[in-house]
């Protein structure tokens, strides 16, 4: 198996709850709303819904704002780069994985400008061999097509297989495996009695970096030991 590692961003690489939690706090002071209106958003925003034109919406007849929903979408992908963070931890791990020859890629669901903001303010783009982006590329994970296009990015391809890490059951497992890759799973909480077919469950991404770096996987057995 050949040395591509793909990762996740939002709350694989970056912390996205945190830093959507300070978005919170801060669009509710901003519009006198009160505590329980940044309870509410946190509550809304751990429904998961596939779109944030959808979240906006139930947002604005919530409190029934003068913006338009374009308008709240624009205004949070424009500040949410400034919000993120990675650790250094990671951007360690990512750089000395590199170092070790391996080839490592982001695949990412999200809009162009949000995700590459984030990709570029937080210094994973100096860390990475390439990224992929569903707002650039047109389709989405779990679509195999998207992770086609990570791997070629990192000057490979999925033909050799490799592995994907990422907290997402769908988007992130099932679509890794259907790509032919390996998985780590980050399990936190949100999938409850689930069913997955993960490789590797873990509760962060630096674990998984630092198994890949392990020496049994370097030494071309063609995998980790389960």
């Amino acid at each position: 198996m050949q040395r591509l590692a793909l990762f996740d961003l939002d709350n694989t690489l970056i912390d996205l709850d945190g830093a959507f939690q300070v978005w919170a706090q801060e669009f509710a002071e901003k519009r006198n709303l009160g505590r329980e209106a940044v309870d509410w958003l946190i509550a809304l925003d751990r429904e998961g819904f596939p779109h944030r034109e959808v979240f906006f919406t139930k947002v604005r007849e919530r409190f029934a704002l003068p913006d338009s929903v374009e308008d709240l979408w624009s205004r949070y992908r424009r500040r949410m780069p400034y919000l993120v963070h990675c650790r250094p931890e990671v951007l360690t791990g990512l750089s000395e994985l590199r170092a070790e020859g391996w080839r490592v890629g982001i695949v990412t669901n999200g809009t162009a400008d949000n995700q590459l903001g984030k990709i570029q303010r937080t210094g994973l783009a100096d860390v990475v061999d390439g990224y992929a982006l569903s707002g650039v590329e047109g389709i989405r994970k779990p679509d195999v097509g998207l992770f086609e296009i990570a791997a070629q990015r990192c000057r490979t391809s999925l033909a050799e297989g490799g592995w994907m890490v990422g907290d997402n059951l769908v988007a992130d497992i099932s679509g890794g495996s259907a790509a032919g890759l390996r998985t780590f799973w980050i399990d936190r909480g949100r999938w409850p009695g689930e069913q997955h077919q993960a490789d590797h469950v873990i509760t962060d991404v630096i674990e998984a970096i630092e198994i890949l770096r392990e020496e049994r996987l370097a030494g071309g057995r063609g995998g980790l030991d389960n």
